[in-house]
C-alpha cells in the first residue's frame, strides 16, 4: 500500500474530517496517522479546534471593534480598487 506524504495529507486534510474521503483513501489517512507524529498533531489540534467552536455560543462583536472592522474593510476595497457593484 503506497502511504501518503505530508503534503497530501494536508492538502485532503478538510475531506478527511468531514468524513467524505472514499474508503481506500481514508484508510491511507489513517495509516499516515499512525506513522507520522507531525501530522497526527495538526489533526488533533485541527479537530479539537473544530469541536470547541461547534461548541461555542455566537458572541456579538462590540460596536466600536465592528465599526473599525468595517472601516478597515473599505480602506482594503478602496485601496486595492476591488470591488464589483
Amino acid at each position: 500500500m503506497c502511504l501518503l506524504t505530508c503534503k497530501e495529507f494536508l492538502s485532503e486534510l478538510n475531506d478527511f474530517l468531514d468524513d467524505t474521503l472514499r474508503a481506500e483513501i481514508r484508510q491511507k489517512f489513517e495509516d499516515h496517522l499512525a506513522e507520522c507524529p507531525n501530522c497526527w498533531v495538526i489533526f488533533d489540534t485541527t479537530k479539537k479546534t473544530i469541536l470547541v467552536y461547534k461548541g461555542m455560543e455566537p458572541q456579538p462583536i462590540p460596536q466600536d471593534i465592528h465599526s473599525r472592522l468595517m472601516e478597515a474593510l473599505n480602506r482594503k476595497l478602496t485601496a486595492g480598487g476591488g470591488g464589483s457593484a
